[in-house]
């Protein structure tokens, strides 16, 4: 195997807090995911090109969570809101560092379910699990200057603010710079 790289599958996980349940997506969870990203607030801070259109709700849920899972990249998870089964958000790993066990978390909440901690919870609940459980040393949120509930809801999971990527990513408005947020395995001992 000179030469060649192994390539780690993203570890599957479900992690439960006491009012959300975050868990991979299904096909069945299509309909939940198109909600969550066809809100102009989500779209907003997307990091999608204007022309690019919608995310697929079906697709996102099944063959680009699979191909993200089965490179080593990340996952594709559903926060659950546990009192009534309903998928609220969206949350993704990428741009995993297996070397450096590194990995980058991402979310979008649902209109409806926003301004209740779900986020929150749901953020803390998968980066505490990626640490404590798989081995993850560091996982880190990136979010648009601007994006407020965001930047609150790295700041109420716990994660520190380290510092400013400039010109490092894109929304649809354009080019962003992007702030840089951490949780670390020594934050949780």
């Amino acid at each position: 195997m000179i030469g060649q790289v192994a390539v780690r599958r993203f570890p599957a996980l479900t992690v439960s807090t006491p009012r959300t349940e975050v868990r991979a997506l299904t096909g069945a969870d299509a309909t939940a995911a198109d909600e969550v990203f066809a809100d102009r607030q989500t779209q907003r801070w997307l990091p999608l090109a204007d022309s690019s259109g919608q995310i697929d709700g079906l697709a996102w849920c099944t063959d680009w969570a699979r191909q993200r899972r089965d490179s080593g990249d990340g996952d594709h998870y559903a926060a659950v809101r546990r009192e009534d089964d309903r998928v609220v958000g969206c949350l993704w790993t990428r741009r995993t560092d297996w070397g450096a066990r590194c990995t980058e978390v991402s979310y979008a909440m649902a209109p409806h379910a926003r301004g209740f901690g779900l986020a929150v919870e749901a953020v803390d609940a998968l980066a505490i699990a990626l640490i404590l459980e798989h081995g993850f040393q560091r996982v880190e949120l990136r979010v648009a200057p601007g994006n407020l509930a965001s930047r609150r809801v790295a700041e109420k999971a716990g994660f520190s603010y380290e510092g400013l990527l400039r010109n490092a990513g894109f929304v649809r408005g354009g080019r962003v710079d992007l702030e840089v947020w951490s949780l670390v395995s020594a934050d949780l001992r």
